[in-house]
């Protein structure tokens, strides 16, 4: 008994202990992924087919309604007619544009509507900062969230990638290289406990998610190459496109901070374990 009652002190101790520096233990049994619905987090460049299709499926076909948010872009880059992510997006027919840079815009029931009929949700490159200051806390997010509620998709890719995390890395109005911007650290939380990082193949981002899972350990860095994709449904994804996904998860492998998972395989977010490494 006198055993027991002192391992109980020491739990406490170590808890009090992770109170005070400001990380959270993480519970074991927390869901990560969408309960219902599917993520597709695309990591930049273009979006071969195999990508764009995925998301035309998981929102329920060619005649899906779709909400296409550019709102990351530059103001010159809005409307960008040769881009991959136009308001024509992947040539769906029913497309709505939702855009703003006010947020009180965003908050209004107007704004927000063309999301409540929506089966999927796409959000386009550009820098994570301005869907933060645009969209955060409103009603657009929680309508937002109410797609996937009903079993719709959130896409994204580059910053519309970063965005669907709970940790928000390269947030800061000061330029993308800064990986933990205060401010600019919470995502919208699609992904629980997870930061992710895009383009890490053309731009040499493959150990950058390091420093924040130093600073934040109960997170999972998850880095996607240009041109590939994780496809989230519960608590697994797997993977899709032309490159890799390089997990972080603050143990060595073979003397780096993460390893690479290549097309076609899954992993469970829930054990940070992919597939192969589960047997």
């Amino acid at each position: 008994m006198k055993k027991l009652f002192l391992l109980a002190g020491a739990l406490l101790l170590s808890f009090a202990a992770l109170a005070q520096t400001g990380v959270k233990p993480r519970a074991q049994n927390a869901q990560v992924g969408p309960s219902t619905g599917a993520l597709v987090v695309v990591g930049g460049g273009k979006i071969p087919a195999s990508i764009s299709e995925r998301f035309i499926a998981l929102a329920g076909g060619r005649d899906a309604h779709v909400v296409y948010i550019p709102t990351a872009a530059e103001d010159r880059q809005l409307n960008a007619p040769n881009d991959d992510e136009s308001p024509r997006l992947f040539g769906l027919k029913n497309v709505t544009v939702l855009h703003t840079r006010d947020r009180n815009v965003a908050n209004t029931e107007a704004f927000a509507a063309p999301l409540r009929k929506a089966s999927g949700v796409w959000f386009g490159g550009g820098r994570q900062w301005r869907l933060v200051d645009s969209y955060a806390d409103t009603l657009t997010l929680k309508e937002i969230w109410k797609v996937l509620e009903r079993g719709g998709v959130i896409g994204g890719s580059s910053a519309g990638a970063s965005i669907q995390a709970s940790y928000l890395v390269r947030g800061a109005r000061e330029g993308n290289t800064v990986m933990m911007a205060k401010g600019y650290e919470t995502g919208f939380g699609f992904l629980r406990g997870v930061a992710v990082d895009q383009h890490i193949n053309t731009r040499r981002r493959e150990k950058d998610l390091a420093e924040v899972i130093t600073a934040h350990p109960e997170l999972l860095g998850i880095g996607i190459d240009e041109s590939t994709a994780i496809v989230v449904q519960g608590d697994q994804f797997e993977i899709i496109g032309a490159g890799q996904v390089a997990i972080t998860d603050g143990k060595s492998h073979d003397g780096r901070s993460y390893y690479f998972l290549s097309p076609g395989e899954r992993f469970d977010l829930k054990a940070r374990l992919a597939a192969k490494r589960m047997r």
